[in-house]
Formats: C-alpha cells, structure tokens, sequence
C-alpha cells in the first residue's frame, strides 16, 4: 500500500488547486432606462427601476 513520506503542508496543498483556479469577472448589463452598468436580475441603483417599472424611489435616498 502506498504511503506518503511526509506531511503535506497546508501551502503546498492548496497551491495544486491555484494553478488552474481563475476568477472571473462579475457579469453586468446596461440598463435600459439610464444606460448604466448594473448586475442581472437587480434593481438598478442609479436609476431604481427593475424590467423598465420604477421600484425604487432613488429621490428619497438622496436626501
């Protein structure tokens, strides 16, 4: 039965997943109403409004 010679370290062990991990950049669309950069599927924070309906007043937060 194989047996390994040493312990492997902490380091040396999760360095074997880093070589092939990446991180990807966050997914964004324009919104329709003022053309901003926002996440899908979210509310957008400039303007508020979700599938072009205001669901958000943006006026009372500025105040």
């Amino acid at each position: 039965m194989a047996v390994p010679k040493g312990k492997v370290s902490k380091a040396r062990r999760n360095s074997r997943n880093s070589a092939n991990f990446k991180a990807n950049a966050p997914t964004l669309v324009e919104c329709p109403k003022c053309h901003e950069l926002k996440a899908p599927h979210k509310v957008c924070p400039k303007c508020g409004t979700y599938k072009n309906e205001t669901v958000v007043d943006t006026e009372k937060k500025k105040k």
